[in-house]
Formats: C-alpha cells, structure tokens, sequence
C-alpha cells in the first residue's frame, strides 16, 4: 500500500510538472489589438494609420521560454482618418484588397528576458509573400484583468520593413520612402 501511494504521488507530482510546462494559449482581445504603420510623406510628416480588424492567438511557455503566435490582419479594415488616402491605399497601388484581402503574421521563435517578451521572430505574409520579419518587443506585461477578471498579456512590438519586398513600389520613383514602420499592439486573454 505504502508503495502504490508513493507511486502515484510521483506520477502525479509529474504529470502536474508536466501540465505547467506546457504553453498557455492567449486569445486576442480585439478591443484592445491593433496594427499601426507609419511612414514619412515627401520628406515633410509622418502618416499614420492602422487597421482596426485583427485576429489572431498567442502560446506562450515561460518555463521553456518559448511561443508562437498567428495575427490575421484585415486589410480593408485600414484607418487613415481620411477615407480617400483609405481608398488608394485598400487600391492595386498598394494593398490590393481585392486580391489580398488578409495579411498574416505567423511567430516562431520567442525571445525572452526572464519572464518579459523581448522579441518575436517570425514571417509577415502581405500581398501573398512572406518574408522573415523580426519584432521587438516593449512594455510586455501578464496581469489578471480587474474588470474582465481574466488573466491577460500584451504589449507593443514593433519592425520596420522595406514595402518593396513584398512588391509594393508605388511611389518610391516619387520620393515615398520605401522603409515603414509596423507597431503590434496587441492584448490577449488566456483561455
């Protein structure tokens, strides 16, 4: 008797050990997820937009320091504040929308300092290419909700790209750089 109960307080105990190393799923809070981008018009200002549509999850393993995440961007969602840079912007010039309604970022490896998420390494798939694309991350942070009372995380990562490696040249004869800022902000709720 004595050697059945050991037995099953260590398989217990390891399978307990086993469950906590295991990656936690975090679905996306869509109120409080967006995608930024920002890029310089002629030398002069900044542009900014975003796209108010965004789906996705994130697994995160501490313990292991590891993860992976896959974001769905809504293209035709794009915010400007004005709806004719919209228009050309949703047009064959730039996104396409017709074409490539979605852009998908999927993450792979994870890079972590202790308990804070430091960098996502990954691949942006935008007018049906993908490419390798590395975010960093600021402001990573797991709390339980108040309001909600659920256990989220988030925080702001960011990139710059070259548009052109994914065949987006518009402009570039005319003076509009080719290099864009993207900001992840993202929150998620484990489920």
């Amino acid at each position: 008797m004595k050697v059945s109960l050991a037995a099953s307080a260590a398989v217990l105990a390891l399978s307990t050990a086993a469950v906590q190393a295991e990656p936690v799923r975090y679905e996306i809070e869509p109120t409080h997820t967006f995608v930024t981008f920002e890029v310089v018009h002629f030398q002069t200002s900044t542009l900014r937009g975003r796209f108010d549509k965004v789906d996705g999850f994130v697994e995160l393993d501490r313990k292991a320091g590891t993860g992976n995440a896959e974001i769905t961007i809504d293209m035709g969602s794009i915010n400007s504040g004005t709806p004719d840079f919209d228009a050309h912007l949703k047009s064959p010039d730039f996104f396409d929308i017709a074409k490539t309604p979605t852009a998908r970022f999927v993450g792979k490896k994870f890079g972590l300092d202790g308990d804070k998420l430091t960098s996502v390494e990954g691949e942006l798939t935008l007018l049906g290419k993908t490419m390798p694309v590395t975010l960093k991350g600021d402001r990573f942070n797991c709390y339980d909700q108040p309001v909600l009372k659920v256990h989220v995380c988030g925080g702001d990562f960011e990139t710059t790209i070259e548009r052109s490696q994914w065949g987006m040249n518009w402009g570039l004869d005319m003076g509009i750089p080719d290099e864009v800022r993207l900001v992840i902000q993202i929150e998620a709720i484990q489920k």
